[in-house]
């Protein structure tokens, strides 16, 4: 949990570049986020299509022992 400053006495409430500041941060964090969680799901697509790939050469090669 972040705790921010409290500003001087002309102001209430909590420093504005502080808040800023930690905005800026999550706002990267969460870019950095998207950005892993589409790579991932990249990488599982290509996974899932070369696991297609080989069973089908898997299931082709069965049939054709069976049919010997």
């Amino acid at each position: 949990m972040r705790r921010f400053s409290l500003v001087g006495f002309a102001r209430r409430g909590v420093d504005p570049a502080e808040v800023t500041a930690f905005l800026d941060q999550v706002a990267g964090d969460l870019a950095r986020a998207y950005n892993e969680v589409a790579t991932v799901r990249e990488q599982n697509a290509r996974i899932k299509e070369a696991l297609r790939r080989w069973q089908s050469r898997q299931a082709t090669t069965a049939r054709e022992l069976v049919d010997r």
